[in-house]
């Protein structure tokens, strides 16, 4: 790790609600708005072609499993299909958004450090292609750490007694996800790895999981989800930034 930084300022619960906050209020800016419309464009156009498909292949499906006498039970079905496909649609948002937004996300860190007035990190020219491809592979490793310990997790939903408590479980550990998700554009500037990304916000496990919590609230809310994957990666700038230690 090339940097070092304030644990207990990284832990600090008011300090954590204010970055995202602060965050959120940068989008507004002209330099910054295109990380948010374009993004937001390509998962759109993404899901309507989801719907699209889910409508147009509809009727089919529903002639190939049901007999014709249960096809008046098409009107039931169609509605279900709609609601599971709209739930479906926010709870694979954020997945879909990282990994579009990917290539999009590290080039705004950079820019939002920029408007901070962050000092000048050591940069490694290189081409824009094969950034964009190492932004892939990082967010592709991410989602396998997500998976391996997502898939196990979801098991307790099944285990009576246990499954009360679920539910919180799953969105600390959502929430410990988002946080390295977001963090790691900042950490990345400060030359911090994936594995030495885990190491220092295990030391403040607490508060960076709540970061993530504060996110996934964020993103449960109709409109403002739409904002909150550019402004979680803001505000993990300033998260992180603030708590650097100066050398």
């Amino acid at each position: 790790m090339n940097a070092s930084f304030d644990v207990a300022k990284l832990n600090n619960p008011l300090y954590t609600v204010r970055c995202l906050g602060q965050g959120l209020k940068l989008l507004a800016r002209p330099e910054l708005r295109h990380f948010v419309w374009i993004p937001l464009l390509i998962n759109f156009v993404l899901f309507a072609l989801g719907l699209w498909a889910v409508r147009h292949y509809f009727d089919a499906v529903i002639a190939y499993f049901l007999p014709d006498w249960l096809m008046w039970l098409r009107g039931f079905i169609w509605p279900l299909v709609a609601t599971s496909f709209v739930i479906l649609t926010l709870f694979s948002f954020t997945l879909l958004a990282n990994i579009v937004g990917a290539p999009f996300y590290g080039i705004l860190a950079e820019k939002v450090a920029v408007l901070l007035g962050l000092p000048a990190v050591p940069e490694v020219q290189e081409p824009w292609p094969k950034a964009v491809l190492r932004s892939l592979q990082a967010e592709t490793a991410r989602l396998r750490y997500y998976l391996v310990r997502a898939a196990p997790m979801l098991l307790l939903f099944l285990i009576p007694g246990v499954n009360v408590f679920a539910s919180f479980l799953w969105l600390a550990f959502n929430g410990w996800f988002l946080a390295l998700e977001y963090t790691s554009y900042p950490l990345e500037r400060y030359g911090c790895g994936f594995a030495e990304q885990r190491q220092l916000l295990g030391k403040a496990r607490i508060m960076a999981a709540g970061f993530g919590v504060l996110v996934a609230l964020g993103l449960a809310v109709p409109l403002l989800n739409v904002l909150m994957p550019p402004a979680a990666v803001a505000g993990a700038v300033i998260y992180i930034a603030g708590a650097r230690r100066a050398d």
